[in-house]
């Protein structure tokens, strides 16, 4: 308990440094992009993190993983230069890049030095602008997606992930892999670079987040050179899905000494008002060692290395999810012991110690994420993703603080749902069909 309290003094006066420090400006470039700011002098260096929306999940049909290679081709050359000059011409400028997707959005990273900010915010320009899609580096970065691909056939984990997707959403995007089969990787072309480049990287829905040696003026004017000379729209997000999984379990036959599983049941969405109490339940029952699921599954009964629970509240369905590894021979007894911990938590709640414990621990680390200029512009973007205002990051562990026991007892009854769970288990499990 000593410890319990210690650690939660140190994350509280952390908790305070963080709310001082980070300081939100709204920024609108003449061009009308929209931004958030943290200005920070000291250091000549600004990250800057942008999000577009949609990602993957408008793939052209019979083209999946389109997007995906498009989005990894993005550093394999621009404009005159080819994959090897731009690596060469980005480390003489010391920026580094990075190029992400999901099905809901496309993410782009930059890091810089002041002193090479409108050099290295050009070579970003031309990959955003104007990507090559040279025939080598499709064939040599296709090589690469359809490597992967092969590789999560034969991984347990992917397995679990990509039969619950396909299961709980039969017919959308989500219920496909971004990443694509062999066969539509193989077929995809130049033209269908092209195609998947024109459908996400727009303005369409553009989220900026910058922080770092920049002013609000120098912002705006970065962003116009940077983003203005991409089109102006493009696809809609697909429809949203909801979560209609019926309770059962599922196993995928698969050699191995142990059985990996995921399970999951319906979620909650992020802009539900119960968001709060329902991570201050996640976080009691299967967030970090001290969890009622690491408890009960881990050290009570060693059946597990680890199991952990997440609230997953995606653009288009919500879930939560949960996973681990067991024995083929103690896998059935792992899953009776989440079952009965998750009808525990829906009938009889949490207790106050645990509730003072969660808020302790959701505070403390949460000034912990703003750990460097690239975090905390990733932190401004996902806010405004999901419509939080600025002041977010100063209220945010007193809307933590303000939920009661009451409160939180009444939301696990209603979203706890024990006999809804759906278990998908990849191995050779005894005692299950």
């Amino acid at each position: 308990m000593m410890m319990r309290l210690a650690l939660g003094l140190a994350l509280s006066l952390l908790a305070v440094a963080a709310r001082a420090e980070v300081q939100i400006q709204q920024v609108t470039s003449p061009g009308g992009i929209h931004a958030w700011l943290v200005e920070e002098h000291s250091i000549p260096f600004t990250a800057l993190e942008i999000r577009m929306r949609p990602g993957a999940a408008v793939d052209e049909p019979g083209k999946r993983g389109a997007i995906n290679l498009m989005v990894a081709l993005l550093e394999e050359g621009s404009a005159g230069i080819d994959a090897r000059a731009f690596a060469e011409a980005r480390e003489a400028l010391a920026a580094s890049y990075g190029f992400d997707v999901g099905d809901d959005s496309v993410s782009i990273s930059a890091n810089m030095l002041t002193e090479n900010r409108d050099a290295a915010v050009d070579l970003l320009r031309q990959a955003l602008v104007e990507p090559r899609f040279d025939q080598d580096a499709i064939d040599r970065v296709r090589g690469q997606v359809l490597s992967i691909i092969q590789s999560d056939s034969v991984d347990p984990d992917a397995i679990a992930a990509s039969t619950y997707y396909a299961t709980a959403f039969a017919g959308h995007p989500y219920g496909t892999d971004q990443n694509g089969t062999v066969e539509s990787v193989q077929s995809l072309t130049r033209d269908d670079m092209l195609a998947a480049h024109r459908a996400v990287l727009t303005r369409q829905e553009v989220y900026v987040g910058a922080v770092g040696d920049i002013t609000p003026a120098e912002l705006g004017a970065l962003l116009d050179h940077l983003l203005g000379d991409l089109p102006a729209d493009g696809p809609d997000m697909p429809a949203h899905v909801d979560y209609t999984l019926p309770a059962g379990t599922d196993v995928i036959g698969f050699d191995t000494p142990q059985s990996v599983v995921l399970f999951s049941q319906r979620g909650i969405a992020r802009d539900d008002p119960r968001y709060f109490a329902a991570s201050i339940l996640n976080t009691v029952l299967g967030d970090g060692m001290e969890s009622r699921l690491m408890q009960s599954v881990r050290e009570e009964r060693g059946l597990t290395y680890g199991i952990g629970t997440f609230l997953v509240p995606r653009d288009m369905s919500e879930a939560i999810l949960g996973s681990f590894a067991s024995s083929n021979a103690s896998v059935a007894e792992a899953i009776g012991l989440v079952q009965e911990e998750w009808a525990r938590i829906a009938t009889e709640g949490i207790t106050q110690e645990e509730l003072d414990f969660a808020k302790t621990y959701m505070t403390g680390e949460y000034p912990l994420r703003f750990d460097g200029n690239g975090q905390i512009a990733s932190i401004l973007v996902g806010m405004q993703m999901i419509h939080l205002p600025p002041d977010y990051v100063i209220h945010r562990n007193d809307y933590v603080n303000a939920v009661t026991l009451e409160e939180v007892n009444r939301v696990a009854s209603e979203i706890y749902d024990a006999e809804g769970l759906h278990f998908f288990v990849v191995g050779r499990p005894e005692g299950l069909q």
